[in-house]
């Protein structure tokens, strides 16, 4: 069968494509914005060798998903995170040829994927390598912020008039699907500067089952004007994002992501149940609680007339979804790091670097898109109560591993054993043999950055109980429980994965 467009084999044109992948997999580039993660001292030659073998390596021989029931590849997720925290190459390749044990090999799609079938696939993992060089001559050609608005945030790939409700393409429904392991790769792509990061993602998008958004999103509105889209897309390319030099992020009046969560939580209407198996319920708990979750989520008021408003609204996220998480997992039993609800963390480190590349329109659809997945992992996860006062008066500021004190160092004291907390913290995770706690507190870290001055007080007048008792040691409180809970292996400790319980009725 020949490729339209190429008179070639699809097979040949499969291995042309794949030949193309050091061009896909070049040197990372620096963060696209002042809020992306900044890279930790350590890098060198020896760990950038390591590094691209294992992307090119990876892209070449596995398929995205390792197992028949989607379970992810996270190969590049663990390689990368242990190259922006200045991991060794031994690190990078021992974690590489450990996590390949387990990976299936990557297979050629029964067709090549074209503009006219693109939707008639979606969904069909056995179209991923296929999809796969769709979006690579796709970026090839136009450049990838352009494919990103166009594939993922544009009307026309969402939701076609005619079309039936069950055939519409959804790609931002996609994007956010599978615990936002799409956005999760696709941002990569952004914040490290690789196309193949970013054609993968897109290409995971694109295979992902569905979990519905509203089609109400893509309403046109006095914010999102196509105008102003056209006139910024002629700018992008991966490696030159927009401009992210916007006032410093402050509060605002309008309705917080906080109010939001309140108010989902208050509501009677929450159905709530315990699972008997919930990876196979979860989709049938989405479909029940939607409807309340659209209602809410479209109450959450995002105002571009006010300076630096992208920032604050992503801000809110950030605080959101590791709130969720972090206070969400302390229970009267101890801390429990649960497993999907960690996936909230994981993900909005990539918000900064996906903002830098998307138009006014497209960011709007991005945190939308975003609160309205935070807030269905929440629902179905329990919910988590949230005890606020509990979080911020019991947990540590400082690691339980133990110090040795020395007379040489007189500002190491019993009262200060870790001068900078975060530092075990990370070269604890680097080691880590469980692949997703590195990414945890690389982004608990990055957000302690930002975030981390913000006294008490400061979501004073939100909806959420005790808010206002709040502060920027939310991060590393998180962090640091999180490495107690999976075990500070580096140290001496057993690893423990991270929990699958859920926060139902009899563990609140």
């Amino acid at each position: 069968m020949a490729v339209p467009g190429h008179g070639l084999p699809y097979s040949v044109y499969d291995c042309i494509m794949t030949s193309n992948v050091d061009g896909l997999f070049p040197a990372p580039s620096l963060p696209p914005s002042h809020l992306s993660p900044q890279r930790y001292p350590g890098a060198n030659l020896e760990s950038l060798a390591a590094l691209q073998d294992v992307l090119k390596d990876n892209h070449q021989r596995y398929h995205i998903f390792f197992n028949e029931s989607r379970f992810h590849n996270h190969i590049t997720h663990r390689a990368l995170a242990i190259y922006a925290l200045g991991g060794s190459a031994a690190v990078i390749r021992h974690y590489y040829e450990r996590d390949s044990r387990m990976q299936r090999p990557v297979v050629q799609s029964p067709e090549p994927i074209t503009e006219e079938n693109f939707v008639d696939h979606l969904g069909d993992e056995n179209f991923y390598q296929a999809y796969v060089n769709f979006f690579s001559k796709q970026v090839s050609e136009k450049g990838s912020a352009r494919i990103l608005e166009e594939f993922v945030f544009s009307e026309k790939y969402n939701f076609q008039k005619g079309r039936e409700a069950s055939t519409q393409p959804e790609m931002l429904a996609h994007f956010f699907s599978g615990l936002a392991h799409p956005l999760i790769h696709v941002g990569y792509g952004v914040e490290f500067g690789l196309k193949g990061m970013f054609v993968e993602g897109l290409a995971l998008a694109a295979v992902h089952h569905v979990q519905t958004l509203p089609s109400s999103l893509f309403a046109p509105s006095s914010t999102n004007t196509m105008e102003h889209i056209v006139n910024r897309l002629s700018s992008f390319a991966l490696d030159t994002p927009a401009n992210t030099n916007t006032p410093v992020v402050s509060k605002t009046s309008g309705v917080h992501a906080f109010d939001i969560a309140a108010r989902i939580l208050n509501d009677d209407r929450l159905y709530r149940r315990t699972p008997t198996d919930f990876v196979n319920e979860f989709m049938e708990m989405f479909a029940e609680n939607s409807p309340m979750v659209m209602e809410y989520a479209r109450q959450w008021t995002v105002d571009l007339n006010n300076p630096g408003e992208i920032e604050r609204k992503m801000e809110e996220l950030v605080w959101l979804s590791s709130l969720v998480y972090g206070v969400g997992g302390l229970t009267a039993s101890g801390f429990q790091a649960d497993f999907f609800l960690m996936h909230l963390v994981t993900s909005s480190i990539f918000l900064p670097s996906l903002i830098a590349y998307l138009s006014p329109h497209a960011q709007v659809l991005l945190l939308r898109g975003y609160l309205h997945t935070v807030l269905t992992w929440l629902t179905i996860r329990g919910p988590p109560a949230l005890n606020i006062k509990s979080f911020m008066t019991t947990t540590s500021v400082e690691p339980s591993i133990p110090t040795t004190l020395t007379s040489k160092t007189p500002l190491t004291t019993e009262t200060t054993p870790t001068p900078n907390p975060f530092l075990p913290i990370l070269q604890s995770a680097i080691a880590h043999p469980i692949e997703h706690l590195i990414k945890v507190q690389r982004t608990f870290a990055h957000f302690d950055t930002l975030y981390g001055t913000r006294s008490a007080g400061y979501f004073k007048g939100t909806e959420l109980k005790d808010a206002e008792l709040l502060d920027g040691s939310l991060f590393l409180r998180a962090s640091l429980l999180t490495a107690d809970h999976v075990g500070w292996v580096r140290e001496g400790k057993e690893a423990t994965q991270f929990s699958f319980k859920g926060f139902f009725k009899s563990d609140k």
